[in-house]
């Protein structure tokens, strides 16, 4: 049963920051419940706007439809609505359809359509496409503006006008003049944020664009930080937010740029150093190397952004 309408869950989600937790895993590989529990409960104690489940960070690409539906049921189990969750659509229509059905019967307050599975598509098919994902569920849907799912801004007016649960256009591809096109062309009808990895590095300018919040990944592992530097953005204080550019997400990127998938990889990693593991990421993902999170911990620590240690219990 859903807490928020989706024109309430829009309002609550674009003045909060949002994030997606990670899925942790077992030494073989199955998603760990009790774990994941356990860091649901440490990201919502922290007043964080939104969680989405099961998405990128999530690694919601490596996970069944199955594990995708418990994913989403453990996390609003675990949540206990202290903050929203959502999940998260992906793959063919069918399965994307799916993915929705599954979240709203789990009590999720909302769904991300991610792009479809690997095929170019048109504006048509992608129309027809997020049609049918908002068509299939009553919580409020949220498009992600990425890879082969690039959304004109006639297309999001389009979907606008067609399904009142259609709430927010997410965006990881930071094309100016895009953007400028689809806040212009749909207003207010919409919530917009930022989804670029990793987002806090373009976050004060996009939101002069519109996009009043965005996704933290870092959020997972130095949540006290990443609520600090939205703060800063949201109120355009541009000297604090160059500091902590400077003091952690600058270096922070350059142990992500090492390895082609770190952006995932670098969250657990970033777990791992604060000392809440939650395990490896799956293929065709691979961990940080030892030199690597060996300089991920030193730059947590040379730059004071770890929280109050509470390792987790087995």
């Amino acid at each position: 049963m859903t807490t928020y309408s989706p024109a309430e869950l829009a309002d609550t989600l674009k003045e909060g920051l949002l994030s997606f937790p990670v899925t942790p895993f077992t030494a073989d590989g199955e998603v760990d419940a009790v774990r994941y529990a356990e860091h649901i409960a440490w990201q919502t104690s922290f007043g964080i706007g939104g969680l989405f489940a099961a998405g990128g960070t999530g690694e919601g690409f490596s996970l069944t439809p199955a594990e995708t539906a418990r994913v989403v049921a453990l996390a609003v189990e675990a949540a206990d609505g202290a903050t929203p969750v959502l999940g998260s659509a992906a793959g063919n229509t069918a399965q994307a359809v799916g993915n929705a059905r599954a979240a709203e019967e789990a009590g999720a307050e909302g769904v991300l359509l991610l792009p479809p599975y690997l095929t170019e598509c048109d504006q048509e098919g992608l129309l027809a496409h997020a049609s049918a994902v908002c068509s299939a569920t009553g919580v409020g849907v949220i498009v992600y503006n990425r890879a082969n799912a690039v959304y004109s801004a006639e297309t999001v007016a389009r979907l606008a006008e067609r399904h009142d649960n259609f709430i927010g256009f997410k965006d990881a591809l930071g094309d100016i003049e895009q953007l400028t096109r689809v806040v212009a062309t749909n207003g207010d009808r919409l919530f917009y944020l930022g989804g670029l990895p990793t987002a806090e590095t373009f976050a004060l300018p996009l939101l002069q664009l519109g996009l009043s919040t965005y996704s933290s990944a870092m959020y997972n592992f130095v949540p006290e930080f990443a609520l600090e530097f939205y703060r800063d953005v949201r109120a355009y204080d541009r000297a604090a937010v160059t500091e902590k550019l400077t003091r952690f997400v600058l270096p922070y990127l350059d142990i992500r740029d090492r390895v082609k998938g770190y952006g995932v990889s670098i969250v657990k990693g970033g777990l791992r150093a604060v000392g809440r593991d939650m395990g490896s990421v799956r293929p065709p993902l691979q961990d940080l190397g030892p030199r690597d999170l060996d300089d991920l911990a030193a730059l947590i620590d040379a730059a004071q952004v770890r929280s109050a240690p509470a390792a987790l219990a087995r």
